[in-house]
């Protein structure tokens, strides 16, 4: 679903909203794309150790090179189908190769020229569709994609890389099935499965993508906006300011990621939700607010995680229960009903993933922490609320993160000080207190991860932004709160994000 500019609906609740001049990030200065009929590649960059084109590469290779063009953003061939065709060329995939879906295959495979889909097949024997493994491709005479790992083997349900129209440059996809009538608009039944002569197994055959780097925290003003600022946490740092993005009477805020794409979700004055969107591929942010479909009205706190290319987004209604809407950006869109789930006189929300599940938390009536999971494997929701251990009782406002299966549980405590515990999802589970952390006259809390270390991020009594961090490799929290540079000051709600 692309969102493009704000509805007449939404000009008496969120007036004023404007584009904002924000700079984003743009492919690497050292990559570059050229047209031509024919290029044989001369390297295969630093993912491939500047060895040979041709010789062996590991499955964990494949998918590193593979997200170096995602990550990239490598646009489709200009003229598609016909010559002269684009090709690519950077320092950490070599090249230069075609810049369609072949192309893509054939520099993940690290070959020394760019076959079509017809000559896939002398490269590569042909498996079983079930024996399919990372790093190896379904091709057919439209198109190929290269396998990532199963989501579900027995449901047959997995992910891959594809570059696959001009419309839309290389992309990571999670909605394969080879149980599926089709593959990205492909009918399933014309793929084969096909392995690379020259792959070789290494021990981290479906390695983890390059860690995601740079953090957009957003928060709402003392004017009722929208203000953003953005922290490089592997570059330069803060960009020490904070930009207008638009709106009034804003209450509370979320956010998620999908792809390069950051969608901010707001709950206007009279509790509606409503999204916009920076594109960090493009640079740009959308139009305006749009409204969330299903007509959420006098909504009080609101939560987002994203599976995939879907946002699961979640709200405490009027009724104090929560209630819950999914949007498959890129896809069908928005379900445009708020499930019902139960719970009364909620306060606040929070939630983390763990591989296919999300993990909601709620604050009850007495400032309790509660708990509750949506399966999004099985399709399925918990059976209702537990509490979290350790007995938190007062909270005001908590915030959520994971990394890997471990969720990174935070609260402001009723001494108005942040409170911490970590739950271990199919292992040792909830660590059963509650460590304090310090500070005071806290109001509000958003946490996001990069690498191993967990970003918190609170306002203080004064509305100023403030973060602290916890590295979960060495087991050390930072010392004290920082001041996030850019002098915001009485802002009232705020949320984190984190894009490559």
């Amino acid at each position: 679903m692309r969102i493009t500019k704000t509805t007449s609906r939404l000009a008496s609740v969120l007036a004023g909203a404007c584009l904002a001049s924000v700079v984003l990030a743009t492919a690497p200065a050292h990559a570059d794309s050229v047209q031509g009929t024919s290029y044989t590649a001369t390297s295969t960059g630093t993912l491939g150790n500047n060895a040979a084109p041709g010789g062996t590469v590991t499955r964990s290779q494949v998918l590193a090179r593979a997200q170096a063009w995602v990550d990239q953003q490598v646009p489709y061939s200009a003229n598609g189908l016909q010559a002269p065709y684009s090709w690519w060329s950077d320092n950490q995939t070599g090249g230069r190769y075609r810049q369609d879906c072949s192309g893509l295959v054939s520099m993940a495979w690290e070959l020394t020229s760019s076959p079509t889909t017809y000559g896939i097949p002398s490269y590569s024997t042909a498996i079983s569709k079930l024996d399919l493994r990372p790093g190896d491709v379904l091709n057919s005479s439209e198109h190929v994609v290269i396998f990532v790992g199963w989501r579900d083997k027995s449901a047959g349900t997995f992910t891959y890389y594809q570059e696959s129209s001009r419309s839309r440059p290389t992309n990571y996809n999670t909605d394969g099935n080879i149980y599926g009538s089709t593959l990205s608009s492909h009918a399933m039944s014309g793929y084969t499965a096909y392995r690379y002569k020259n792959i070789a197994d290494d021990v981290a055959p479906n390695p983890t993508p390059s860690s995601p780097s740079t953090v957009h925290v957003s928060a709402i003003g003392a004017d009722g906006g929208l203000q953003a600022t953005d922290g490089d946490y592997a570059g330069p740092g803060w960009s020490g300011s904070w930009a207008p993005l638009g709106g009034s009477g804003l209450k509370a805020l979320a956010s998620a990621v999908t792809g390069t794409t950051m969608h901010v979700y707001a709950l206007g004055s009279t509790g509606r939700v409503y999204t916009m969107d920076a594109d960090y591929g493009t640079g740009r942010w959308s139009g305006g607010w749009q409204e969330v479909p299903g007509g959420a009205e006098g909504a009080t706190a609101l939560t987002a995680s994203a599976t995939g290319n879907r946002v699961h987004l979640s709200i405490v209604g009027s009724d104090g229960a929560l209630h819950a809407t999914d949007g498959q950006y890129g896809g069908a869109g928005w379900s445009g009903t708020w499930a019902p789930l139960g719970g009364s006189g909620l306060k606040a929300l929070a939630s983390a993933v763990t591989g296919t599940t999300m993990h909601v938390y709620a604050l009850g009536s007495t400032g309790r922490v509660y708990t509750m999971d949506a399966d999004y494997n099985s399709g399925r929701w918990s059976g209702g609320w537990q509490e979290v251990p350790g007995g938190a009782e007062g909270a005001t406002a908590l915030t959520a993160s994971a990394t890997g299966n471990w969720v990174h549980l935070s609260i402001v405590g009723s001494d108005g000080a942040l409170h911490a515990t970590d739950g271990q999802y199919g292992g040792a589970g909830w660590s059963g207190t509650w460590a304090p952390l310090g500070g005071s006259g806290l109001k509000a809390l958003a946490s996001t991860v990069t690498g191993t270390t967990m970003h918190v991020y609170a306002l203080g009594s004064t509305g100023r932004a403030y973060t602290m961090d916890a590295d979960y490799n060495t087991g050390q929290w930072s010392t004290a709160w920082q001041d996030i540079p850019g002098g915001i000051e009485g802002a009232t709600a705020l949320t984190a994000s984190t894009t490559r």
